[in-house]
């Protein structure tokens, strides 16, 4: 993915937190008849390996256990916050009208090799997990132990486990950096009066508190290749400025 400095995210614990956070991930494989994708929701062990580990489960219909076996590389997408960002709501933007809209997000590019997991104790302890973590804040949490056996042991022979061990994490976090900090803050009051709390403008503005000013002053110019003129780029690196 196309990713420039200033919106790359290589802090661990930032990127770990986006999967934790939106555990549905897109998994993207390649067989032979081409790229393919399957939404599952996974659960992620940060401990294990170098990068961590997620572990999942998909239909036994699903062709993709028996088109990907083991040792197949995989990449999953973990989107964060994303939205929709006016122009209006820079205050730059009414001084000088050279602002365009854009959009916001955060994302999160899990590589590493898939292993199949056909076998009921892996499947039935990734459905526990699973469970026990989004059944966390019901009054009274569902368990399988509240479903006759005969009908949750049915259930786990329809589905297969996957595991995949990570190799890299690539995050890019386009929060804004390439604006000054009033159009930051611009960006994030008006999303967070509409209710956006959890926006990309409003992790811009933590985002911008916390990361050292490694770009400030500097400016990251797109050039014309026709004419050999060097530019501020209002769509995607206008002068990067930090605080």
């Amino acid at each position: 993915m196309y990713n420039p400095a200033h919106f790359a995210e290589n802090r661990p614990e930032e990127l770990q937190r986006v999967i934790r956070e939106h555990p549905l991930g897109i998994l993207v494989t390649q067989g032979g008849e081409g790229l393919d994708a399957d939404h599952l929701p996974f659960e992620f062990d940060p401990t294990i390996g170098e990068h961590g580990q997620l572990i999942g489960h998909v239909a036994r219909a699903n062709p993709v256990w028996q088109r990907c076996p083991t040792g197949t590389p995989v990449m999953v997408i973990f989107r964060g916050a994303e939205a929709y960002v006016s122009p209006n709501w820079y205050p730059s933007k009414h001084e000088t009208h050279r602002l365009v809209p854009t959009w916001n997000y955060e994302v999160v590019h899990a590589h590493g090799v898939m292993t199949v997991r056909d076998d009921e104790r892996f499947v039935r302890r990734v459905v526990a997990l699973l469970t026990r973590r989004h059944e966390a804040a019901e009054p009274k949490p569902w368990k399988m132990g509240d479903s006759a056996p005969e009908l949750i042991n049915g259930l786990l022979q329809n589905i297969v486990g996957i595991e995949i061990a990570i190799t890299s994490l690539v995050g890019k976090f386009k929060l804004s950096q390439n604006r000054e900090p009033r159009d930051i803050g611009g960006a994030a009051d008006t999303l967070q009066e509409r209710g956006g709390k959890n926006s990309p403008n409003a992790c811009a503005r933590r985002d911008s508190r916390a990361r050292s000013p490694r770009l400030a002053g500097r400016t990251n110019p797109c050039t014309d290749r026709a004419t050999g003129f060097s530019a501020p780029c209002p769509w995607c690196c206008a002068a990067v400025r930090w605080r």
